[in-house]
Parts: C-alpha cells; structure tokens; sequence
C-alpha cells in the first residue's frame, strides 16, 4: 500500500468531481465513512461494468450513513460524459492535473500506463484506513464484500 497501513490517517485530498464540484475527503469525517473505488479507465469495459454495479447497488452502498467515490485520472469533461452516457449518480472524481497526485498519495498509481490500479478503500468517520483491496487491471471488484467491509465500520 506504499505509505499507507491500515488504521493509519488517509491521506486527505480535494478533487473536481463530474459537474465541476470539489469534493474533500476530510469534509466527511466525524460525519460518515467513505468507500472509494480507484479505477483506471472511464469507458473501459471492466470499469463500465463495475461502476454500473456500483449505480445499480447504491442505496446499499448509501445505507449506512456513508459515502461512495470513484477515482480515475479522467478528465473532468471525459467523466460528465461517461455518467452521463452509464447513468452514473454517484462521484466520479477526477485526479487529472496534478496528473495523479492523490493516486499517488494513496500507492496506487501505474507510472507505466498513466492511471490508478484497480484499488478500493474503505476509510472510517475518523478519517483512518480500515480497509484496502488490490485487484489485477482485467479482474472486477466484489461489491459483496466492498459492502461487508463498510458495513463493519459505518
């Protein structure tokens, strides 16, 4: 996890989500637990299919006073698009300039092919990593148990 142990602080961060909004990290502690997908591509095929999981799931997801994001590095206008086209309803952030700086902060950025690995943390009302998962480019996520690990700390 590069820097980064589980029950350590998440590294705080301010992104453009896909209407033009910041999002802050920190503006949800003491308030609710965050789970955020890193994901390397909009429009791929693996990622289309993940984020329509995460939309066609989302009011389990939402259920236990927590928040979800997703993290490419997109840019702003390629992930308007690509809610707008999957009917996405959720945050899709963009760690586009500095070119994936909060990737980096959380380890999880490919110097090689320009965007974050297929990663997943779940970060508690206090701000502290309880949670992390590393998945291969080609191989999706286990929402089940994205939603296990939330629920073990909302």
């Amino acid at each position: 996890m590069s820097g980064l142990s589980l029950g350590g602080q998440a590294p705080d961060f301010t992104l453009r989500d896909q209407f033009g909004q910041d999002m802050t990290l920190s503006s949800y502690r003491g308030r609710k637990a965050v789970v955020i997908f890193f994901y390397p591509y909009a429009f791929s095929g693996v990622c289309k299919g993940e984020m329509a999981g995460i939309r066609d799931r989302l009011a389990e997801f939402m259920t236990f006073d927590t928040e979800v994001v997703a993290i490419s590095c997109d840019p702003t206008y390629a992930l308007r698009a690509f809610a707008d086209q999957e009917g996405l309803n959720f945050p899709l952030l963009s760690d586009f300039w500095p070119h994936g700086e909060v990737c980096q902060a959380f380890g999880v950025f490919d110097e090689t092919k320009g965007c974050p690995r297929r990663s997943s943390y779940v970060v508690d009302k206090d701000g502290l990593v309880r949670w992390a998962v590393h998945n291969a480019m080609p191989e999706g996520r286990d929402l089940d148990e994205h939603l296990k690990q939330l629920l073990a700390v909302a």
